[in-house]
């Protein structure tokens, strides 16, 4: 899963790699459309595997950071309305969930996304963010490490 589900830089939401073509990547969007459609070498895609939250100490891996809102959510959506909150309330809650985050350098719009990512997730049936997802049948992926 970490290296399938994919960000795209100026485009709303999630996305699931699905294969490879020459000159881009074919995705599919990870909402009710499930709309498919290419990303080219000129976008900016990140892997969610490749994201991390600042801290006090050592970064840690976005998917440390998800997991630990689906234990504290006890795997459902989000208990606040992260769209709406005050930014006090929005920084107490994901103090809950990662003590430690760099209050500086974590701004709201980035605890924003993390919670409008993870929802993306749930609704989407992915729960296990620890685990690599193994490729499915149809996948023409030859090396999920280069897709950038």
């Amino acid at each position: 899963m970490q290296q399938t589900i994919l960000s795209i830089a100026g485009k709303p939401g999630l996305y699931k790699l699905l294969s490879r073509g020459n000159r881009n990547l074919i995705v599919e969007m990870l909402d009710p459309s499930h709309k498919r459609m290419p990303v080219f070498g000129s976008d900016r895609v990140t892997s969610l595997a490749d994201i991390a939250m600042f801290t006090d100490a050592e970064d840690v891996p976005l998917m440390t950071v998800l997991a630990s809102v689906r234990d504290k959510e006890e795997g459902r959506q989000p208990s606040i309305d992260y769209k709406k909150c005050p930014a006090a309330e929005l920084q107490a809650y994901f103090a809950e969930v990662l003590p430690n985050f760099d209050r500086d350098r974590v701004h709201n719009s980035d605890i924003k996304k993390l919670l409008q990512w993870y929802s993306i997730l749930i609704e989407n049936g992915i729960t296990d963010f620890e685990t690599e997802m193994q490729p499915t049948e149809g996948d023409n992926i030859d090396d999920r490490k280069d897709m950038e």
